[in-house]
């Protein structure tokens, strides 16, 4: 089963507007026809939709999402406007994949640019997690781990003890998407007695500099997304490989 997560496209509602490094629509457009050749199976947006917080950003973004040949579904970052986004598409928090589950996680705090789940979000996490003991991919905007640059390690998810915490017991977690840092990121991340997979996506807008200590556009980089392969097997469990593509 396939899973393809793209992240932070940005878009304006006007499709010439440009970004620091380049057009954000037409960068979009190139993300996902690669992410169409993919032949994905579900694909998850995790955040950062629109730049200008308008809704005719998200209907630019829909209109074009419709495209994909699977099913999808997007999750609000720091920048959206989740009004906006449900009045386009609903937004839903899990995703039933047969022998594989998806959670995807709202960590924005309205008008922030670091996350948080809150008290209510985690609880709710907690029950859901308690309810089903399939394996289970999170997807969330907000970073739960330091990536190394630290003005963006200062506005991720602040509140990450208590997620980490939380998913120490519960075994059934087995890797973690999160968008936000607009770069490459991957970290075997130990809790309780379980090692969680976790993942950082390049952007479809600019690219951020990985290791910098304060905000640098990589210009060296491209867009990109990121593929996730999903086995469920009787002999061998839960199994998965992931890699990042990314757009000439």
């Amino acid at each position: 089963m396939r899973v393809v997560q793209i992240t932070d496209a940005h878009l304006y509602a006007d499709t010439q507007a440009r970004s620091r490094a380049g057009v954000p629509w037409r960068q979009f457009q190139q993300v996902l026809s690669a992410v169409i050749a993919e032949q994905p199976d579900i694909v998850l947006f995790t955040g950062d939709i629109s730049q200008d917080e308008t809704a005719d950003s998200y209907a630019l973004a829909v209109e074009a999402m419709e495209q994909l040949p699977c099913p999808w579904y997007w999750l609000p970052g720091n920048h959206d406007q989740p009004e906006f986004m449900a009045a386009e598409r609903p937004m839903v928090d899990q995703v039933d994949m047969g022998s594989w589950r998806i959670l995807l996680l709202n960590t924005q705090v309205e008008g922030k640019p670091f996350g948080e789940l809150g008290s209510e979000r985690l609880a709710k996490l907690a029950k859901q997690l308690e309810k089903d003991d399939r394996p289970t991919l999170i997807a969330m905007h907000h970073p739960p781990v330091d990536v190394g640059a630290a003005w963006m390690d200062a506005i991720g998810l602040q509140d990450r003890d208590a997620f980490w915490q939380l998913l120490s017991q519960h075994v059934q977690v087995k890797l973690i998407l999160f968008g936000h840092v607009h770069q490459a990121y991957a970290e075997h991340h130990r809790t309780g007695d379980a090692t969680i997979d976790v993942y950082g996506c390049p952007a479809m807008a600019d690219q951020f500099l990985p290791g910098a200590e304060q905000f640098a556009v990589d210009e060296a980089s491209r867009p990109g997304y990121r593929v996730v392969d999903l086995v469920w097997s009787d002999a061998q469990g839960s199994e998965w490989q992931s890699w990042i593509e990314r757009i000439n």
